[in-house]
This record gives structure tokens, C-alpha cells and sequence, in this order.
């Protein structure tokens, strides 16, 4: 099926013009380089943005982590100054005794008995620490809130934008539990959420510590809060430089921060995008909404965080396409260049062949009168050269053929001239003794009259032509003969234009109709017989209708007489008639070509129709003209 295919193909290409052919080849053989090129250098310059884009947004992202991470090794170095201050540790030792006392003495920290000169202790406890806190603030820009501890978890703290935790004692709690097993290091714990004095959501992570004395006993903690403003002004130039989305996750999948803040103090360690981030760095594509991203990570070796950039594809190929659209363009315009350029090319080296198929279809037509100019002496001259004597051989041949069908022709006409029926001259001649010998007057003398000119046309040369002016003339004299055999029977009326008067017909071709039509189609019960020659012109052709009104013919006899009429042999003698009909039919042909002749029409009792048709030729028509 498939070997069928391909060759009805090639049958269709092997069937088309030269030029057309040549069309292909000049397409095929520009059109596929210049694809290929565009196809290969298109993705080799998609692979290069994608390779090159991975690359520079990993280093981005390993720049923004570089950066993270430092800030977070200082936010660590401010929670170990505690362990450098003696001011802070001296007010947490204190602070520390003094809740001992009261737990052992009963009381509570911070209750309202107080003991004489306890407000003045604790006052200074209080201004002790928070005045280094605001000293530790002043260190590092972004650190925004100090917390500081002593062993039973009353705390002191100092913040520059006044954001504190409202829930300070259970932020406490949980600080105090994840940091019981370590042994003073700080723990880096991600982004929470938290209600600020100020009565707004604030999100923030933390360094923690545990304060440990000389001895390397605990006795507070220290809590450095940054907001994650800080992250945001990083991440937001990445998203900037990327075109992307950035998402932080730490290594449990909670995210520490996100470009559009929707996800904070979120867990993301169930999702998709989670869970393909394998290993220290690298990139992958998946698809959000029915749309394409192609998302690049990597990791920080200090915190195990992980910053994810999301790109959309579409964004990422944008100058991919803008280059994809002008190599296209590019390639189309030079496509069209090379199409028209191959068309002039083809119709220059087709063009030859081309004017001599137009002489050949000439030649079919029957012209033979051209010739082929021979310009060149390629193949084409020569196939030129051949065809120009091959039609003088033609022409040559021609009129061999036409001289001996002429006397052919002339032979056949002579032949045929012995075979008109004589017929009626005997009746007339009977009429006219019989009305000589009735009457003896002028009337025979008038019928004679008539009977010679009928004779001198009648035996005059039949190979020669006549006018149609003369030709009905002899019809009208041999209507008028028949008159004067039966007074009064026969009406005959003739419409032929005046322009036809001169117009050249061979003779005797509607005579022998009339008679056929009075002597086999009279109805002796109609008292007269109506006779018509009516002409119908077209631009190329004349049909003359003979017409009479007489009894007519069957369907039988009717399509015995046309068919006798189709056939190519010669007309035979008979004395039933109808040789006269044959007779035309046959000379008629013989001078004027196949294409002519007469076709009768008859229905029983109604008459008979008669058409015959004779070419209208150009030389006629521009004598009718004039």
C-alpha cells in the first residue's frame, strides 16, 4: 500500500510541465538547506539561553545564599557576646539569685511583694542587660529584636521598630526545649510567624544560644530575631534579574521565605516541587495551571537551606521566539527570492518548449502554416529544425492527398450527375400533350417556356457552382411547371434573405426535395399542398428548412430514410424515389466536408421537415458584411 502510494507520487510529478518540474527541483534544493539550518539553529540557540540561564541563576542563587548565610554567621556572633560581656552575665548571675531566693523564701518573681530594695535590684538588673542589648542592636543593621534570658525565663529585650513577641513566655518554652541538649552553639531556627505589640503578624527568624558562665553552666539564653525584610530586598533583585519566583525552604520543608509571601511559616515538605529537589544543586521543568516553569535550586553547606527560582518558560524563551520569528521571516524571504527567481530561470529555459507545444497544438487544430524560429543550436534548436521540416513534409503530403481527392471528387461528381432522376421531365412532357391536345393555346406554349429554361439549367455543368438567387429561381420555375399540371395545387413560399442572393452553392440541391415532397408526400385530401424554403443563419453555418404539409411518413420509414441518408454508398436508381434525396446527401459532402448534408423530420399526417445545413465560410461572410 504504502509502494503504491509513492508511486502515484511520482506519477504525478513525472506528469507534470517541464517547468513546474524544474520549479520543484529549485525549492527542494533551497528550501531544505535553509530549513535545517533554521531548525538546527534554533535549538541549538534554545539549548544555549536554557543552559546559560541555569547557569547564571544558580550562581544568583548561590550569591543570595553566600549572602544569607553571612548575615547569619554575624546574627550567630551577637548571640555569642554574651559569653565576652561580664556586664550581661554578672546581671543574669544576679537575676538568677534573686528568683532562687524568692523560690526558696515562696515567692514568685515579678509578684507584688516585694521586699524592701528588691525594685531597686531588679531595676537594675533590667537596665544592666537591656542597656547591652541596645548596644548589640546598634552592632548589626536588621537585627531587629534581642532577646536575652536568665535561668527561669524572665526576659529582657530591646527593639528598634518595637515589634516584640506578645507571646515571648511560650516563644520561650520551645527556645528553651530545642536548645537543652546543646552544649552553648547556636541553632538556627526558620521563619514563624508571631502578633507584635503593635497588634500586626510579623514574620522573622531566629538565632538561639544558651549563655553559659566560666564554668560552662547555663544560666540564660539569647534569642537574635531578624525580620525577613532582610531576605526580601535579596530575593526580590534575584526575581528581578531572573524574571522569576523565588521560594527558601529549610531542610525540614518549612519555607522560610517566598516572593509573593503567600506560603511563610508554611510546610511544603508534601509538595511536588519539594520532594524533586534532590541534591546540592540542580534544575528541572513541571508544569503549574497548564503552564511551563523551569525551576533551578541550590543549597547553603552552612544552613541546609534550600532557594528554589521558578522561571516561566515563556518568559525564559521570549528572545528564543523573538529569534525563531526573524530566522523565519529570514528564511521565508529568502525562500520567495529563490521562488521567483526559479520561476524566471524555468520560464527562460522552458520558454522554447513552451512556444513549440503552443505550434504543435496549432498544428493539431489543423494550422499548418507555422514554423518554430530556431534561435540556439542546443537541443532544443535542433528538435525545432525537425519539427519545421517535418511540417513541410506534411504540408507536402497534403496536397498530394488533396489533388488526387479532387479528382476523385470530380469523378464521383460526374458519376452522379448520370443518376438525377429524369423523372419529372417525363411527367411535364406528358402534361404538355395532354394540354396541347385539350386546349391547344397559349398555355402550352407558356409550360414549353418554362420546360426549356428547366432543361438549360438542369444540363448545364454540374461541377461548377450557381447563385442561391438562381438556384430558388429554378425552384420557383419547377413549382410553377407542376401548376400547370394540377392548377392551383401547389403553394410555394420562399424566406431566404437578400444578403444570401449571391451566395455560392453548388446546383440542384433543393429541387430534388420539392419533387420528392410533391410526387411522395401529396395528400389528395388536402386541395392544395404547401411548400416552404425557410434559412436560419448562425455565425459559422446556414440550415434551410424544406418544408410541406403532404401525408407525411411513419416512424419505421422515416428512420430507414436516414439511415440510408448516413451511408457512404453510392445513391441507386429506383423507381419508388428518394434517389434524388441521396443524390444531395452524397454531393453535398463530397464539395462541402462530412460535417454537412440534410436530416429529415417527418410525422404521419403532419408532413415532412427537411434541414439542410451548408457552411457560412469567412469569405462569404465578409461579402454579406460589405
Amino acid at each position: 500500500m504504502k509502494g503504491k502510494r509513492i508511486f502515484g507520487w511520482w506519477s504525478v510529478i513525472g506528469d507534470m510541465s517541464m517547468e513546474r518540474k524544474l520549479l520543484l527541483v529549485f525549492l527542494i534544493i533551497i528550501t531544505l538547506p535553509l530549513t535545517f539550518i533554521s531548525v538546527f539553529t534554533y535549538k541549538s540557540y534554545s539549548e544555549s539561553i536554557q543552559g546559560n540561564t541555569i547557569a547564571y541563576s544558580e550562581k544568583l542563587i548561590d550569591q543570595m545564599m553566600d549572602g544569607v548565610d553571612d548575615y547569619i554567621e554575624d546574627m550567630k556572633r551577637i548571640s555569642s557576646m554574651p559569653a565576652y560581656v561580664n556586664d550581661i552575665k554578672q546581671n543574669l548571675i544576679r537575676s538568677n539569685h534573686y528568683h532562687e531566693q524568692k523560690e526558696i523564701m515562696g515567692g514568685e518573681s515579678g509578684s507584688a511583694t516585694l521586699l524592701p530594695g528588691d525594685f531597686d535590684l531588679l531595676l537594675s538588673i533590667q537596665r544592666g542587660i537591656e542597656g547591652n542589648i541596645s548596644f548589640i542592636n546598634n552592632i548589626k543593621r536588621g537585627a531587629n529584636t534581642v532577646y536575652i534570658f536568665d535561668a527561669h525565663g524572665n526576659g529582657y529585650y530591646s527593639a528598634k521598630d518595637g515589634g516584640v513577641r506578645l507571646d515571648l513566655d511560650q516563644s520561650y518554652k520551645y527556645w528553651s526545649q530545642q536548645t537543652k541538649d546543646s552544649s552553648g552553639e547556636a541553632l538556627l531556627f526558620g521563619t514563624q510567624s508571631f502578633t507584635s505589640n503593635l497588634q500586626s503578624t510579623r514574620y522573622a527568624f531566629t538565632v538561639v544560644r544558651k549563655i553559659v558562665d566560666g564554668l560552662l553552666n547555663p544560666i540564660g539564653l539569647i534569642a537574635v530575631e531578624a525580620n525577613i525584610s532582610n531576605l526580601e530586598n535579596r530575593v526580590t533583585e534575584l526575581d528581578k534579574v531572573t524574571h522569576g519566583k523565588s521560594l527558601i525552604v529549610d531542610e525540614m520543608g518549612m519555607v522560610v521565605y517566598d516572593s509573593d509571601k503567600k506560603l511563610l511559616a508554611t510546610d511544603v515538605s508534601d509538595s511536588e516541587l519539594f520532594k524533586r529537589v534532590d541534591g546540592k544543586s540542580g534544575s528541572f521543568y513541571d508544569t503549574v495551571n497548564g503552564k511551563d516553569f523551569l525551576n533551578i535550586y541550590s543549597s547553603s553547606s552552612k544552613t541546609n537551606w534550600k532557594a528554589i527560582i521558578s522561571i516561566p518558560v515563556d518568559v525564559l524563551m521570549r528572545d528564543v521566539k523573538v529569534t525563531r520569528n526573524t530566522t523565519l521571516a529570514a528564511t521565508l524571504s529568502i525562500i520567495v527570492l529563490a521562488l521567483i527567481i526559479s520561476i524566471i530561470l524555468s520560464f527562460a529555459l522552458t520558454k522554447s518548449l513552451s512556444q513549440m507545444i503552443q505550434l504543435m497544438k496549432k498544428v493539431q487544430g489543423g494550422d499548418l502554416d507555422v514554423m518554430f524560429r530556431v534561435r540556439r543550436r542546443d537541443e532544443i534548436g535542433l528538435l525545432g529544425h525537425q519539427f519545421n521540416r517535418m511540417l513541410a513534409r506534411i504540408r507536402q503530403l497534403i496536397q498530394d492527398i488533396y489533388r488526387i481527392e479532387e479528382q476523385k471528387k470530380e469523378a464521383e461528381l460526374h458519376a452522379l450527375q448520370s443518376q438525377i432522376n429524369p423523372h419529372f421531365i417525363y411527367n411535364t412532357l406528358e402534361s404538355i400533350r395532354m394540354t396541347a391536345e385539350l386546349n391547344d393555346d397559349i398555355e402550352a406554349a407558356d409550360m414549353i417556356s418554362i420546360l426549356g429554361k428547366l432543361l438549360r439549367y438542369s444540363t448545364s455543368d454540374l461541377s461548377g457552382k450557381t447563385t442561391m438567387k438562381q438556384e430558388l429561381g429554378y425552384v420557383r420555375n419547377y413549382v410553377e411547371l407542376l401548376n400547370c399540371r394540377y392548377p392551383n395545387r401547389f403553394v410555394l413560399e420562399i424566406d431566404v434573405p437578400k444578403e444570401l442572393d449571391n451566395y455560392s452553392i453548388i446546383k440542384l440541391v433543393f429541387q430534388p426535395i420539392i419533387e420528392n415532397a410533391a410526387y411522395h408526400g401529396l395528400d389528395d385530401n388536402k386541395p392544395q399542398m404547401h411548400l416552404s424554403i425557410r434559412c436560419e443563419m448562425t455565425e459559422q453555418m446556414l440550415f434551410f428548412h424544406i418544408k410541406d404539409d403532404g401525408c407525411g411518413m411513419d416512424k419505421i420509414t422515416l428512420e430507414r430514410l436516414n439511415d440510408g441518408l448516413q451511408k457512404e454508398s453510392p445513391p441507386k436508381k429506383s423507381i419508388n424515389g428518394g434517389i434524388g434525396m441521396k443524390n444531395i446527401q452524397q454531393r453535398v459532402r463530397l464539395h462541402y466536408g462530412a460535417a454537412f448534408g440534410i436530416e429529415v423530420y417527418s410525422e404521419l399526417g403532419q408532413g415532412t421537415d427537411v434541414i439542410l445545413s451548408l457552411p457560412l465560410l469567412e469569405s462569404e461572410m465578409n461579402r454579406l458584411s460589405d
